[in-house]
C-alpha cells in the first residue's frame, strides 16, 4: 500500500463540501478511498479570532485575555469564535444529525476553554501567582480548538458520504498532557489503520516541546511533517488553492507564469526565506531527514500532480522563480568599525532580541547593513538599542524592497548581470545586488515601489521568451 500524509490549509478547508467530493472521494470506491492520512487546518479565520489577526494584528481571544482586568472582551470575543465556527461548519454540513453533534463539539470545547480561563484568572488573582508565566499554555489551548473543530467536522462529512473516516485528536484535550511530540502522534496513531480507514487528524498537537513556542502559527506543518516521517510516508503531500508557480500569476499573467513542476528543497527553503509558505523550513528539514518527498498541489485540480520536491539536482541549470518581498534595511555606520570586532554580533543580538527575521546582510570597513522583514515600528526601537551600544555611529532604517531569482542550479547563467540589464532596460534602478558562490539564488534590492514592475522584468527575461518579452514587462 502506498501511504500518503496530506495537509489542508485553512482556506481550502472553507470549501471542504467541495473537497469531499474531489479530493477526499473523487472517483476513488472501495480500498482506493484509503492508504491516505489528512492532517486539516482550522476552518479560515478561526485562528485570526482565537489568537490575533495575523495580517492586521487585530485582537483576538487571546490577546483579549492578556490585557483584560474585567474579563469581559475576552469572553464576547470567545462567544465570536462559538459562532464563527457554526457558520463554518453549517456552510459544509447538510445534515440535520451532523449539525447538531457538530454543535454539541463546539459548545463543549468552547466552554471548556472558557471554564479554564475563568478558573486560571481567578487563581492569578492572589499574588502567589502570576497570568504572565501560562500565557505560553493558553495559546496553545486555545490554538487547539480551531483544528479540533475542523478535523471533528471533516470526519462528520466523510462518515455520512459512506467513509470510513476516523477523528484523530493530537489537541490534548483534558488529557494528562506532558508528553513529547513524537509520544503524542505514535499514541493516537497506535491502533489505527490507514489501509482500512481515513484518519484526519488535528494540525495542533499539545506535547511537552510546546509547538507555539517555536513555530507559533507555523505549527501545523510541523505535526504534518512529523507524522509524516513517523508513519514512513511514501509521500507528504500540502494541497493549497494554488500551484507553485515561477511567479504570482496575478502579477506576470496566467499565460506567462508556469508551474513548476519539480524542484528541490534548497529552493523551498529561499522562497521561506522570501516569506512564501510553501512549507516552514523547520518542517522541510523534518521530511528531508527522513527522506520523504513533498509535493505541493492545488487542492481543487485534484488530477494535476502538482510540484515534487525532494533532494535531487537540477537536470540543468535554469531559473525557475522570480518573487519579492517587502524589506527594512537596518544600516549602522561607523567610521571606527575597521579592525574592530563584536560589532555584528551586538547588532544580532538586538535584533534576536526584538524577535525581527533577518533576510540578507552586507558590510563593508565601516558598514553593516541587515535586511530585514519587520515593522518600522520594531525597527524604531531596534535603533535606539543600538544607538545606546554606540553612541557615535550612525543607525538609521529605509523601507525597500528585494526581488529575488531563484533556481536549483543558476550556474553559467549570468543571472546577476542579465538581471540588473533587465532591470536597467525596463527604465528601473537597482540599488544593490548580491549572489552567493552556492548559485541557487540572486537578490536585487530596490525602492519599495519598484518591486511588481521589477518582478515582471526579471520574470521575462528568465522565464519567458528573453528580451522580446521586457517591453511587455516594463
Amino acid at each position: 500500500m502506498t501511504l500518503t500524509v496530506e495537509k489542508i490549509g485553512g482556506t481550502s478547508m472553507s470549501r471542504l463540501d467541495e473537497l469531499r467530493d474531489t479530493l477526499f472521494i473523487g472517483g476513488r470506491k472501495g480500498a482506493a478511498l484509503y492508504g491516505r492520512i489528512f492532517v486539516v487546518s482550522a476552518f479560515g479565520g478561526i485562528t485570526n479570532l482565537l489568537l490575533e489577526h495575523k495580517k492586521t494584528g487585530d485582537a483576538g481571544v487571546y490577546a483579549r485575555f492578556a490585557n483584560s482586568d474585567t474579563g469581559h472582551g475576552w469572553h464576547d470575543a470567545l462567544s465570536d469564535v462559538a459562532r464563527a465556527m457554526e457558520a463554518a461548519h453549517d456552510a459544509v454540513l447538510d445534515h440535520p444529525g451532523d449539525i447538531d453533534r457538530a454543535r454539541g463539539f463546539v459548545r463543549d470545547r468552547i466552554e471548556g476553554a472558557r471554564n479554564c480561563l475563568v478558573d486560571l484568572q481567578r487563581l492569578c488573582s492572589y499574588g502567589h501567582f502570576r497570568l504572565s508565566e501560562h500565557m505560553l499554555q493558553i495559546r496553545e489551548l486555545l490554538s487547539g480548538l480551531g483544528e479540533a473543530h475542523s478535523a471533528f467536522v471533516t470526519t462528520l462529512l466523510l462518515q455520512r458520504a459512506g467513509v470510513n473516516a476516523r477523528f484523530v485528536d493530537l489537541s490534548g484535550w483534558r488529557d494528562d498532557g506532558g508528553i513529547s511530540l513524537d509520544d503524542r502522534i505514535t499514541g493516537a496513531m497506535a491502533d489505527v489503520d490507514p489501509a482500512s480507514e481515513m484518519p484526519i487528524v488535528t494540525g495542533y498537537a499539545q506535547c511537552a516541546e510546546g509547538l507555539m513556542r517555536e513555530f507559533d502559527r507555523g505549527y501545523s506543518e510541523v505535526t504534518f511533517s512529523r507524522l509524516a516521517a513517523l508513519v514512513g510516508a511514501d509521500e507528504a503531500i500540502i494541497h493549497k488553492e494554488f500551484h507553485l508557480s515561477s511567479a504570482d500569476p496575478a502579477l506576470v499573467g496566467e499565460a506567462a507564469a508556469r508551474k513548476l513542476g519539480h524542484t528541490n528543497y534548497d529552493v523551498a527553503d529561499q522562497m521561506s526565506n522570501m516569506g512564501m509558505e510553501a512549507i516552514h523550513p523547520k518542517a522541510a528539514k523534518t521530511l528531508r531527514q527522513a527522506d520523504v518527498p513533498l509535493r505541493v498541489t492545488n487542492a481543487f485540480e485534484p488530477d494535476d500532480p502538482g510540484t515534487l520536491i525532494d533532494d535531487g539536482p537540477a537536470p540543468a541549470p535554469a531559473v525557475e522563480m522570480v518573487t519579492g518581498l517587502d524589506i527594512v534595511a537596518l544600516e549602522l555606520f561607523e567610521q571606527d568599525m575597521v579592525g574592530v570586532k563584536g560589532y555584528d554580533s551586538a547588532i544580532l543580538d538586538v535584533l534576536a532580541r526584538h524577535d525581527v527575521r533577518i533576510i540578507s546582510k552586507v558590510s563593508n570597513a565601516n558598514t553593516i547593513t541587515h535586511y530585514v522583514d519587520a515593522s518600522l515600528k520594531t525597527m524604531r526601537r531596534v535603533e535606539k538599542d543600538l544607538e545606546r551600544l554606540y553612541p557615535t555611529a550612525r543607525v538609521g532604517s529605509r523601507t525597500l524592497a528585494m526581488v529575488s531569482v531563484i533556481g536549483r542550479d543558476l550556474n553559467g547563467l549570468s543571472v546577476l548581470t542579465r538581471g540588473l540589464q533587465a532591470i536597467a532596460e525596463a527604465g528601473h534602478e537597482a540599488l544593490a545586488a548580491s549572489q552567493g558562490p552556492r548559485n541557487v539564488d540572486v537578490q536585487f534590492i530596490l525602492e519599495r515601489d519598484l518591486r511588481q514592475p521589477v518582478i515582471r522584468a526579471l520574470h521575462a527575461e528568465f522565464i519567458e521568451t528573453g528580451r522580446t518579452a521586457l517591453a511587455r514587462a516594463a
